[in-house]
């Protein structure tokens, strides 16, 4: 999700994708911004990358293991989101 979130960003506005979306949080501010509150795509998919972000903050420091539910979830939404972004900018 990280990665086609920033392709998206790339193709729409290379300079301020490459300054502010280098880290996870600095990517989800500036697709919010940029492609969300603008409209040109959904406030629901702008919270299935959110939402991911929460999970993998939780999985990397808060030294907590993800449940099964919780995967499960995320790999859905991963697949929902990758296709909206290449049906959106890339088709």
């Amino acid at each position: 999700m990280f990665d086609a979130a920033r392709a998206a960003l790339i193709l729409k506005i290379p300079h301020e994708a490459a300054t502010y979306a280098k880290t996870h949080r600095g990517l989800i501010n500036v697709f919010s911004a940029q492609m969300v509150k603008s409209g040109l795509v959904s406030v629901a998919l702008g919270r299935l990358l959110k939402r991911a972000e929460e999970i993998r903050h939780i999985a990397d420091y808060n030294d907590e293991s993800v449940g099964l539910e919780d995967a499960r979830e995320i790999v859905a939404n991963a697949a929902t989101f990758v296709v909206a972004i290449d049906q959106t900018f890339f088709a």
